[in-house]
């Protein structure tokens, strides 16, 4: 499958790998330095369509859909090798385009941390890391410290279970409405971006096009899920996405451990509500805030320190030998390179050029 509605100058087309009929979108000459660019949790290549516009086509550019995700093949996902799925997809689609490495990964959101978990399984492959609002290396949910720590043993409060269910429900209807607090529409604009940013009308048509162009079920996205005796009355289950994101089954702290380093440059908008010390996604944060009943209070269940962790991941990475930048932008949300696209291009272009 292919698209035909995309911006100028990129590519549309179907690979088949050994693992998956992967859709990608390409720019620039395939013998030119690779760049990859991986999407985020509901979401698809297409959040990435403006900066592969604007790349130099001296590079090779790559945007994968994930598997359920976008126009490529829908899989189950194995919850419990954490994102090993989707790191095996991205090496199979790389080995089917013959794709020399080193490579750039530039994931944003979830794809962040499949970026830093290819990183970690084949660091020699990867020349540099861009993590854009990436994913805390201690998953998502369920944990209180800059450690990683479990707020309970069978890491309840993560997982398939804390996906809010209207949301759930209009990708499951493909809702382009705006009626409602979670239809996608109204969490794109509210929570993927900082709720000062405009979208062009057809951009956000676009982008809507890639939430909607979601899987849902219990193999994919939110998950399954199992009961649980700690609050809130779930834990994670065995498929899906937000499984394989719970700390249960995703560590990515082995970053630290590598041989070979590759810089990384970590970019952020202050403004995050999804990815930060008190997301809103995150039911410790919900819970303080009396949105969540009998919150347990954060001794227990406090919200988790994401930006923390991910900022004590890259401090003991350097402290071992790596080097890493923080760039954050005022004003800016979850999306940086959709919001503020001519800066986030001049820092992408700084990694591409040393």
């Amino acid at each position: 499958m292919s698209r035909d509605d995309t911006l100028s100058g990129v590519d549309s087309r179907t690979v088949s790998t050994d693992r998956l009929e992967t859709h990608v979108l390409e720019r620039g000459d395939p013998n030119g330095e690779p760049v990859v660019f991986l999407h985020g949790n509901v979401s698809s290549s297409r959040f990435w369509e403006d900066t592969l516009a604007a790349l130099d086509e001296e590079y090779y550019a790559v945007a994968p859909d994930m598997r359920g995700y976008g126009d490529s093949e829908t899989k189950p996902v194995d919850a419990t090798n954490g994102l090993g799925d989707f790191t095996a997809d991205l090496e199979a689609l790389l080995s089917a385009l013959d794709v020399d490495e080193p490579v750039t990964l530039v994931g944003w959101s979830n794809g962040g941390g499949v970026a830093m978990d290819y990183t970690v399984t084949d660091p020699d492959a990867v020349d540099a890391l861009v993590l854009v609002n990436p994913l805390s290396p201690y998953g998502f949910g369920g944990t209180k410290d800059v450690e990683g720590t479990a707020c309970f043993p069978d890491y309840a409060g993560s997982g398939g279970g804390m996906a809010n269910w209207e949301f759930v429900t209009g990708l499951e209807h493909r809702l382009r409405e705006d009626e409602g607090e979670a239809n996608p529409r109204t969490i794109l604009r509210s929570f993927y971006v900082d709720s000062s940013h405009e979208f062009d009308p057809d951009r956000e048509e676009s982008y809507l096009t890639g939430m909607l162009d979601t899987a849902v079920g219990e193999q994919h996205y939110p998950g399954s899920v199992r009961d649980s005796e700690n609050w809130p009355g779930v834990a994670p289950g065995e498929t899906g996405v937000n499984n394989a994101i719970s700390p249960k089954y995703c560590d990515l702290s082995d970053l630290v451990e590598i041989d070979s380093k590759p810089p990384i440059l970590w970019i952020r908008g202050a403004n995050d509500v999804i990815v930060s010390n008190e997301s809103l996604f995150d039911l410790g944060t919900l819970g303080r805030m009396g949105e969540v009943d009998d919150w347990p209070g954060d001794d227990v269940f406090p919200p988790q320190p994401m930006v923390d962790q991910t900022r004590a991941v890259l401090e003991s990475y350097e402290d071992q030998g790596g080097t890493f930048e923080e760039v954050v932008f005022e004003d800016v949300g979850h999306s940086p390179h959709v919001e503020v696209p001519d800066e986030f291009r001049e820092r992408l272009d700084d990694v591409l050029e040393a």
